[in-house]
């Protein structure tokens, strides 16, 4: 399985693609939260030969546009939700 970590931020995110056991596919880099950067993301995963799964952390609501496009790809998309527990803690 290949692992795709997505660290958001308001404007851009990190991405890291590991092979098993921490193998590079792809060194960090950065995209925008544009529809060509989220597309060259997507057309590339895709072209992966394995099954992969993507995670990334809730980040207020710079995650959603994100999330929303990679999940209209028909990709897998996991969430940290410790954030959410951790507003929750806050707000109650």
């Amino acid at each position: 399985m290949i692992s795709v970590g997505i660290d958001v931020s308001k404007e851009k995110s990190t991405v890291c693609i590991l092979k098993p056991y921490g193998e590079m596919i792809s060194s960090p880099y950065e995209i925008s939260h544009t529809e060509k950067d989220l597309t060259q993301l997507a057309s590339f995963i895709a072209r992966l030969d394995d099954e992969v799964r993507i995670v990334m952390e809730a980040t207020g609501a710079y995650h959603l546009p994100v999330l929303s496009y990679l999940k209209a790809q028909g990709l897998f998309v996991s969430i940290n939700v410790n954030y959410y527990k951790n507003m929750h803690k806050f707000l109650h």
